[in-house]
């Protein structure tokens, strides 16, 4: 008896387990476009969140932490919902504004001490950074309700701390820099020459905010000329004296 044979258009088994193999190349080859077009989105984002950083980092020194939060989205020129969806409350806000004044204040230092090697010109760029930053107005918030202890906000404070103490070691080991003063000294002394006088609005006190500033740098040189009274301040001080303060009101 004569078999007919097998229908020459019927797949193999071979072919059925290829084929989906060659769609799975196809289709990843193809999704890739798409991938590189995601990025776009994502760089204006960014510089949306740059932008309400940069707008809540001057209405906070302007008009201290309670500044409506509308405000701010209104300065930065993006909608109340861009800004919630970077930043879900109030403390996150602030929080990230304080980061970056740090980080900011921590790069010039850093930068200053790389390319002039000198140390004491570091701690000179340092403050002066510190005070274009307006830290005599945000630095009160650390202090506040506004979760202090949070992992983000330590990273960043015990960066700046770090660098700070190295610098001075440095400029102390070349003999620029008095010994007897200490890191916490230093911080709360440029706080304090850069804020305004108590009371008063004083618009005009950026333009002396600099001037004391160096008078400062030039007491810290060595040879001192003078004994400091006291000790030197330390940070571990400085968390002990806030960590005995009255906490401040939550805020929405």
């Amino acid at each position: 008896m004569v078999r007919c044979p097998r229908e020459t258009g019927s797949p193999s088994p071979l072919r059925l387990t290829a084929r989906p193999k060659e769609y799975a190349v196809q289709a990843a080859t193809t999704a890739k476009p798409a991938q590189r077009k995601a990025t776009r989105p994502r760089a204006d984002a960014l510089r949306n969140r740059e932008r309400i950083v940069t707008a809540a980092r001057e209405m906070l020194v302007e008009h201290g932490p309670d500044v409506p939060l509308d405000e701010v989205a209104r300065r930065a020129g993006v909608g109340n919902a861009t800004l919630y969806r970077n930043f879900p409350d109030r403390a996150a806000l602030v929080r990230e504004v304080l980061c970056s004044v740090m980080d900011r204040t921590t790069l010039a230092a850093e930068r200053a001490l790389a390319e002039t090697g000198d140390a004491f010109e570091a701690l000179s760029s340092f403050l002066h950074t510190a005070a274009d930053e307006r830290v005599s107005a945000l630095c009160p918030m650390v202090a506040s309700a506004f979760d202090r202890n949070h992992p983000d906000l330590e990273a960043a404070r015990e960066r700046c701390e770090r660098l700070v103490r190295k610098v001075m070691d440095r400029a102390v080991a070349a003999g620029q820099l008095r010994p007897d003063v200490g890191v916490g000294d230093l911080l709360v002394a440029a706080a304090q020459l850069s804020r305004p006088p108590a009371g008063t609005g004083c618009p005009s006190h950026d333009r002396y905010v600099h001037r004391h500033l160096q008078l400062f740098l030039d007491g810290l040189r060595a040879p001192a000329r003078t004994a400091l009274p006291g000790t030197a301040i330390t940070m571990e001080d400085l968390r002990r004296e806030c960590a005995t303060a009255d906490p401040a009101p939550e805020r929405p």
